[in-house]
């Protein structure tokens, strides 16, 4: 199953689903799909689509799918990276009214840089980065929790 993620972010991003369903309607996709579409408004007859679930629904998608499709949000990268899946992530753009600023665009170029996810770029053909996905080991994630815990610890407890 591939999982699409749109996150919670109040403006739609249709442009996603369009490209998910070109794929599965010309064969590139044959896996079933099941969209969290958040607020996109957006009707298919061969993906499903629920505007949102609960944490627990959701923790259980992400350990059945193959492979996550997802806006750029940090949460919803962050969550697949925590379970080792392949994550193919794009950005919601100002230019489409799909957020109010780009900031998108930085973090999912962070998680490229460090070769934990594939990025699905407006220029780039969707079905190209899926074919690509195949054959993707992302990096195990690291998160670097404890090294910012020890530097704020060292900060507080210096006079």
């Amino acid at each position: 199953m591939i999982l699409v993620v749109l996150g919670t972010h109040e403006l739609p991003f249709t442009r996603m689903l369009e490209e998910i369903e070109n794929c599965k309607k010309n064969g590139t996709v044959t896996d079933d799909i099941f969209v969290q579409s958040g607020h996109t408004p957006f009707h298919s007859e061969i993906m499903n689509l629920v505007k949102f679930v609960s944490y627990e629904e959701m923790d259980r998608l992400y350990d059945e799918a193959r492979l996550i499709l997802t806006h750029g949000g940090t949460g919803s990268i962050i969550s697949g990276l925590k379970k080792g899946k392949k994550i193919i992530a794009a950005a919601r753009l100002k230019k489409y009214g799909e957020h109010n600023d780009d900031h998108q665009l930085e973090l999912i170029n962070q998680f490229v840089n460090a070769h934990y996810i594939l990025e699905w770029r407006e220029e780039d053909s969707l079905a190209d980065v899926l074919r690509k996905a195949e054959n993707f080991t992302p990096e195990p994630f690291q998160s670097g929790k404890e090294q910012m815990i020890r530097l704020l610890r060292d900060f507080i407890e210096t006079d």
